[in-house]
Order: structure tokens, then sequence, then C-alpha cells
């Protein structure tokens, strides 16, 4: 990946800017000139100064050409945040055989490269995070398990250098954010117990324990169905501390509970429509164990 020295994205590779254009803009005063772009910049620079041809005795449109010029921007950064998208797979192979080898700085280089690429394509804001519910709007959830492997070892990589510590809190919080959310969750935390033991800023790794659990003591689909402060969520709590924690079989049901409710509750936030019947079906469970 190369990045463009216009846009600042990183590119597969980088095209010679057309003399006569260059020299068009520096008339115009543009000052961020340089002799190779990315495809997307290539084609927004010359839409924008390029004049359109005016059919045979008539003079051109000025809202026509400004709506044209428009649509070829917006098609422009499409096909852009699509060639992103694809890129991404290299990125995480190259990643992982950097961790293989044990080539940190090259895995974490890759890794930030695949992060930066999710926030350009999702549209995130600069300051903004990247949150799971993204993933859900654009029915993408299987990426979910591949952000947090990444942030998982992000934060094993951060944590071998005291200059990273700052780096290794921020993505212990986004860890913790991402991993209940996914098939992988339980065994990220056996790990993170175990690495809290050898790890240089155990604090850190326990902080993702912390917050990780709160998120895990959710009830997933209860809350998506009626939300967060619910007295239907407030009821099920209490019955899964009540009564489920209390016998062997109520504690392997939550262990199961937990292991599928996080898919269920992404799939009921995509499919609002499925909400009234689980609402319903989730009331007289409450009704038969009140």
């Amino acid at each position: 990946m190369i990045e463009c020295p216009r846009c600042k994205s990183q590119v597969d590779g980088l095209q010679n800017v057309d003399p006569g254009l260059l020299a068009k803009l520096k008339e115009m005063g543009e000052t961020d000139l340089s002799s190779q772009a990315c495809l997307s910049c290539i084609s927004e620079l010359s839409t924008q100064n390029s004049e359109p041809p005016a059919p045979l005795g008539e003079t051109t449109n000025p809202a026509a050409y400004s709506g044209g010029v428009l649509m070829a921007q917006e098609k422009a950064k499409e096909e852009h945040r699509v060639a992103l998208w694809k890129s991404r797979v290299q990125l995480i192979k190259a990643a992982r055989n950097a961790m293989t080898g044990k080539h940190f700085a090259e895995a974490a280089l890759a890794y930030e490269k695949y992060l930066k690429i999710l926030e350009v394509v999702f549209d995130v804001k600069k300051g903004d995070l990247l949150r799971p519910e993204i993933f859900k709007e654009r029915a993408r959830t299987t990426e979910l398990t591949v952000v947090t492997s990444v942030y998982w070892d992000l934060l094993r990589i951060y944590d071998t250098q005291p200059k990273y510590q700052e780096r290794m809190q921020a993505v212990s919080k986004q860890l913790a954010s991402f991993a209940p959310f996914t098939p992988i969750f339980n065994d990220i935390a056996r790990r993170a117990e175990s690495f809290s033991r050898s790890a240089k800023n155990p604090n850190i790794v326990k902080q993702f324990l912390k917050l990780s659990g709160k998120e895990k003591s959710k009830c997933f689909i209860a809350t998506s169905a009626f939300g967060p402060a619910s007295i239907e969520v407030q009821e099920l709590r209490k019955f899964r501390d009540g009564a489920l924690k209390s016998s062997l079989v109520g504690r392997r049901f939550i262990l199961l509970y937990y292991a599928y409710s996080p898919k269920l509750a992404l799939f009921l936030d995509k499919h609002s429509w499925f909400k009234p019947a689980v609402r319903a079906t989730l009331r007289l469970l409450i009704k038969c164990v009140s």
C-alpha cells in the first residue's frame, strides 16, 4: 500500500498526473501539487477542471454540469471505498504473517492500516471510534470477529514497549467493546486472564477483563428487544442472578446463552420487524418465572 500525496489515503498504486493538468491547477492557485496521485484524485481533478462540450448552437447548462461533477465525484469515492475494502484482506494476511515471524512493528503497522480502512469505508468521523453497531447496520457482522482479533493482537504488541502504554489502553477499551459480540469472546477472555500474569502492563489487561465483563453481564436479546433501561431487562437479570446462578444447570444455561445470544441480538437489530414477537415471548417467560 502507498499513501497518496494529495488525499493521504492508502492505495495500491499511484498514477502520473498529466503535465497540462498540473499547469492548469497551478494557474488556478492550487498549492498542494504532486506529479503522482491515486486514481480517485486524478478522476476528481480531471472532472473539476475539464470543460464539458456544449451542443452545437447551444450554451453549456451550468446546473447540469455541476450535477454531473457531483455524480462523478461520488462515483469515484465509492470506487475508492470498494478498492479499500478489498485491500483489507491482504493487510490482515500480511499482519498475521508478521505476527508469526514475531515482526511486531510490521504487524502493528498493517493492523493500523486495516483499522483506518474501516474508518474510511464506514465514514467514521474524525475523533470518533469504530463501534460494533456500525457493522450491524451494514450487514457485515462477520467482520466483528476479525476486528476483535486485530485489537487482541495490538493489545499484546503495544505491551512490548512502555512508550505504547496509552495506545494499549485505548485498544483495551475497543477490545472490550467488540469482543462480547463475537464467538471468540470466551477464548479471548481466557487468554487475557493468562496474559495478565506475564504482561508488562497487567492493569490494562485487567481493565479489558473488567470492561468486557460488564458487557457480558448484559441480557443481549432482551436489551435489543426492550432497551437497556427497561423493566423487562431488569426482571430477567434478577431471575438470572437470583435463580439461575444458584444451580449447576442454571449456570450451564447462562454460559450457553452468552455463547449464542450476541449473534441473535445482532440478527434482531438487523431485522427489527421480528422484535414484537420476541417481546411477547419474553414477557410470557417473565410472567412464568416471576
